[in-house]
């Protein structure tokens, strides 16, 4: 009798669990689309509860959180030209997800492919955040695209605008002409913990509607893979880690939480293949809220800054490299050292010196640069944060005007943009010499080239020559500048490649 007791014991006690687990269901988000204050600029509801209501047990049930997010997650095509850079969904995931741990700075070459014209040269996936088609997704997702297909999980088909991008966040908003969408909730991220479960939803490998589960690993991780490639001027990267499973076609998809709510947009995975191999990356939903924000009311992003030059201690070969170099002994530690400050530096103004450790803003402890990356990049120009440093051992506060890379306090829009600004590339002027060796009259040297640019998107990189604009010879960026100033309508544009073959393309000034 004893021994049939001991036998039937676990199964007694694996009852009790799953009874509890189901009467203590969570409570799930009502999304109401008929509610007119509910919109992607709008506080999810769970936003008050959420930092200590995720302890669920293991097994806990997903069902109602996917049957919230699944509609919510669209597939995006990507269209380039027929001659594209990338030509399949695995070149345009290994782009920015390959193994952005080895090799990291070193840019592949880009090979020329064809491409027919009725194939995407990319896929990826984008989330509805508004029930009138307001989407979110990569920005690497979208780049370089001539036209951007938006299949919903129904497979109803849409053509989108590109409504803008934000290559230092990878960050890109599009627009469908629909309503009555389902969409999702953004989630205060700020309230996340470690260990919490999280579902990623996406369409990996080919696989629509794919959903995954895992918990949140890290948070504040900074990998520099905005950086390596090469298109982020500056980046912030702060990312939520998770070990949900995240694949190729998976970039640009929802992380959420239980309730079904937005927490994260994926982006990125630590792999040596391309593919899974334990953690994946997203960019916290309260960075990605606020560039969709800029994008939508402003046109452009509104980024401030601190204004300084500075070295993470948290990271010991950073540090002691720099120590190497500059011959100095800083130690290695938690926070951020001011080395030096750019033009027209709030933080200087504000009486920061170099040699001062920062270890808050507004608050937030500043441990590394991830922290204080997020805590400034998630700011406009004219904000003021209250920044706590520390001087020979001592704490001190000061109050900082955030500024633009220009020195403004105020709001941009895309009125207010350069003529490169708008193009997305700057040009140095080309030496007398090298015209001469190369039998060239004029030419520029393109360089920061952005990302799916209107200069990128004609087959422009950086080094490519160009000779002239609308048939007018360009020797300086003053040239390009007094060319299409307040110009509108179409551009041509005459360059050279880096294998010396003459191209014409053209672009519609924006």
């Amino acid at each position: 009798m004893k021994s049939t007791l001991k036998k039937l014991l676990p199964f007694a006690v694996v009852g009790v669990i799953s009874g509890a687990t189901t009467v203590g269901t969570l409570q799930y988000f009502n999304h109401d689309s008929n509610n007119a204050d509910q919109s992607y600029f709008t506080k999810s509801a769970s936003d008050v509860s959420f930092a200590g209501m995720n302890t669920g047990a293991v097994g806990e049930d997903f069902v109602k959180a996917a049957k919230m997010t699944v509609p919510a997650v669209v597939t995006i095509k990507n269209y380039q030209s027929r001659t594209a850079n990338r030509a399949s969904e695995q070149d345009l995931f290994d782009f920015f997800f390959g193994d952005p741990f080895g090799g990291r700075g070193q840019q592949r070459q880009r090979q020329q492919q064809q491409v027919p014209d009725n194939m995407p040269s990319g896929m990826g996936s984008g989330v509805i955040i508004s029930p009138d088609g307001y989407i979110i997704s990569n920005n690497h997702v979208v780049a370089g695209a001539n036209k951007l297909e938006v299949v919903l999980s129904n497979k109803k088909s849409y053509i989108a605008t590109l409504v803008g991008t934000d290559p230092n966040t990878d960050i890109s908003l599009l627009k469908i002409e629909e309503k009555g969408l389902p969409y999702l909730n953004f989630a205060n991220s700020d309230n996340i913990e470690v260990g919490q479960w999280v579902l990623a939803v996406g369409n990996p490998l080919g696989l629509n509607s794919t959903v995954t589960a895992g918990i949140v690993s890290a948070k504040g991780r900074g990998i520099g893979i905005l950086s390596s490639q090469g298109k982020a001027a500056n980046p912030i990267e702060s990312f939520i880690q998770t070990d949900a499973a995240i694949n190729p076609g998976n970039s640009g998809g929802a992380l959420v939480n239980t309730n079904g709510d937005l927490i994260g947009i994926n982006s990125a995975i630590q792999s040596t293949t391309g593919y899974y191999q334990g953690y994946g990356f997203a960019v916290p939903s309260n960075l990605a809220r606020k560039i969709i924000e800029d994008i939508k009311k402003f046109g452009i992003v509104q980024r401030g800054f601190l204004g300084v030059q500075s070295l993470d201690l948290s990271n010991d070969m950073q540090v002691a490299a720099y120590n190497k170099e500059k011959k100095t002994n800083i130690k290695a530690g938690s926070g951020v050292y001011v080395t030096g400050f750019g033009d027209n530096s709030g933080a200087e103004d504000a009486g920061i010196k170099v040699g001062d450790v920062i270890t808050k803003v507004d608050n937030m402890a500043i441990t590394d640069f991830a922290d204080l990356s997020i805590a400034i990049g998630s700011k406009r120009p004219g904000d003021k944060v209250a920044v706590t440093y520390v001087r020979n051992g001592k704490e001190n506060a000061t109050t900082v005007t955030l500024k633009d890379q220009k020195g403004g306090t105020t709001t941009r829009t895309k009125a207010d943009l350069s003529v490169t600004e708008k193009i997305g590339a700057e040009f140095d002027p080309l030496s007398e010499r090298f015209k001469t060796d190369y039998g060239l009259n004029s030419g520029v040297v393109a360089k920061n080239v952005m990302e799916g640019s209107e200069i990128a998107k004609i087959g422009i990189v950086d080094n490519y020559i160009v000779i002239e604009i609308n048939g007018k010879p360009v020797n300086s960026q003053k040239d390009v500048e007094k060319i299409l100033d307040k110009y509108s309508g179409n551009v041509s544009v005459k360059f050279v490649d880096a294998y010396g073959q003459i191209y014409t393309r053209g672009f519609k000034m924006p």
